[in-house]
């Protein structure tokens, strides 16, 4: 790949040395310090993300799906977001789906050289027979991973929408999509090791984009998930209240009620 990586911010040297003479207070106080740059970063890039979710939205309400790409952390994260929204929104599983570089196991272990190669990344999306509706989100830090440049760029050829995360500017991956989005955090605490303030920024960039887009697609009322799966009774109790608050009944009865239909929202469309 024709880019000088030494121009990458998330390789610049820590604004902090000798990290190992640091006390657990004094690491503990700097990485909290650096983390506090995210939110600002994160922030400057919302006309970015706005830009992206409104170009998802009508793809999405005509059956479109959204794929997150990514390796490493940036892979594991896309998964971790896209697992949460069924049954956190109601949404079946192939709304959003995650892919990463190296497949499954990636997701617990390094498989080598599994983000090197830039046609892998479309070869795993055509398994999901992609359509013009469908958006293709490629997560990278550095902006030069090739798994993930090759997923964006072919998606791009072939007509899907296309976006991207990185914490670096003008990168290879941000010129090769449509929608990129730059998170310019800084350095890492620990040298080069993304997984910490550039991980940070794409878990809340892909909050905002997903939640955005469940509320949009009305999978929120006033503020509650009313179609969250009852899958566990934690969010039987939380379910239970929400339909107790909003019809007056006894918590007994709402939860009947809850059980019987099956969602909050269907309680309160009854």
């Amino acid at each position: 790949m024709d880019f000088d990586r030494k121009k990458l911010i998330t390789e610049q040297p820590s604004h902090f040395d000798h990290l190992e003479q640091m006390s657990v207070g004094e690491l503990l106080q700097h990485i909290n310090q650096e983390d506090m740059l995210v939110a600002e970063a994160v922030h400057k890039a919302i006309p970015q993300i706005q830009a992206l979710v409104e170009a998802i939205e009508p793809r999405m309400k005509r059956g479109g799906r959204l794929f997150y790409v990514g390796a490493g952390t940036s892979g594991r994260l896309g998964v971790l977001d896209a697992s949460e929204l069924p049954p956190t929104f109601g949404v079946t599983e192939d709304l959003v789906i995650g892919l990463i570089a190296g497949g499954d196991r990636a997701l617990r272990h390094a498989v080598e050289k599994a983000e090197d190669f830039p046609e892998k990344g479309w070869q795993d999306l055509q398994t999901f027979h992609p359509t013009p509706d469908d958006t293709v989100l490629g997560i990278a830090a550095s902006g030069t991973t090739p798994y993930v440049i090759g997923a964006v760029s072919e998606a791009r050829k072939n007509g899907l929408l296309t976006g991207c995360i990185t914490s670096n500017p003008d990168t290879p991956l941000a010129a090769a999509a449509e929608h990129p989005i730059e998170t310019i955090v800084g350095p890492e605490f620990v040298t080069g090791s993304s997984r910490m303030k550039s991980g940070t920024a794409q878990k809340m960039v892909l909050n905002m984009i997903s939640s955005a887009l469940m509320i949009r697609m009305g999978r929120v009322k006033g503020n509650r998930m009313v179609k969250m799966q009852l899958t566990n009774a934690k969010l039987v109790d939380r379910g239970t209240r929400m339909i107790q608050e909003s019809l007056g009944l006894s918590y007994e009865e709402a939860k009947e009620r809850l059980l019987e239909s099956g969602s909050v929202d269907k309680v309160l469309k009854e």
